[in-house]
């Protein structure tokens, strides 16, 4: 899709309301191992956002934990792990809209529930040799974008089964100076280890 970067606001989309958050909870007793959230925060606008969502989320399950301490570059972002494993799927921006599917994915596949993926796939995944290098996506979407959320998906699955992968969402609206800086004309855009991997 061509790139539309249009910031959402809070009356928009942030806030969880009653419908969404029962059925947020509902979807998070499927967890079968306790996760954590750890957010990089400045003392911008977004950030008092994001850390605003992370903690409705944390008010859903016992087995949602956040820390606010985290050292990511790009802020505001936050990363969804199993307790005690190094993040690898980030979420730099508010995965609200299309998104907020991808974000409760992460929180349930990386919580242990199991994802409807054909095993031999899962197996594909799992069996791709982080021996030669570590694999870091970086997915620059924006919120309006229909396409975006399978690939944010894709590789956050791929991150979940395979340690040696990392995957990054990134709200383009967020960043524009990445924006600019790489050219990027439409989204999703990926990259691999700082190289363009794929485009729309």
């Amino acid at each position: 899709e061509p790139l539309r970067c249009k910031p959402v606001t809070v009356t928009e989309e942030l806030m969880l309301d009653t419908t969404l958050k029962t059925q947020l909870k509902s979807y998070l007793e499927r967890l079968q191992q306790p996760i954590e959230m750890v957010a990089s925060l400045d003392d911008s606008e977004k950030s008092a956002e994001m850390r605003e969502l992370l903690l409705e989320i944390v008010e859903l399950s016992p087995l949602v934990a956040l820390r606010e301490n985290g050292d990511h570059t790009r802020k505001p972002s936050f990363s969804v792990a199993r307790a005690g494993e190094a993040p690898r799927i980030h979420f730099a921006g508010l995965p609200m809209g299309h998104e907020f599917t991808s974000l409760v994915l992460a929180l349930l596949q990386s919580g242990g529930h199991p994802p409807k993926v054909d095993a031999a796939l899962i197996e594909r995944i799992r069996g791709i040799d982080a021996g030669i290098g570590r694999f870091r996506f970086e997915t620059y979407i924006s919120l309006s974008c229909h396409i975006c959320p399978d690939v944010v998906q894709a590789l956050n699955l791929m991150a979940v089964l395979n340690p040696g992968i990392e995957s990054v969402m990134i709200d383009g609206a967020l960043f524009q100076g990445e924006i600019d800086e790489r050219k990027i004309m439409a989204v999703p855009s990926v990259y691999l280890n700082g190289e363009l991997f794929g485009q729309g």
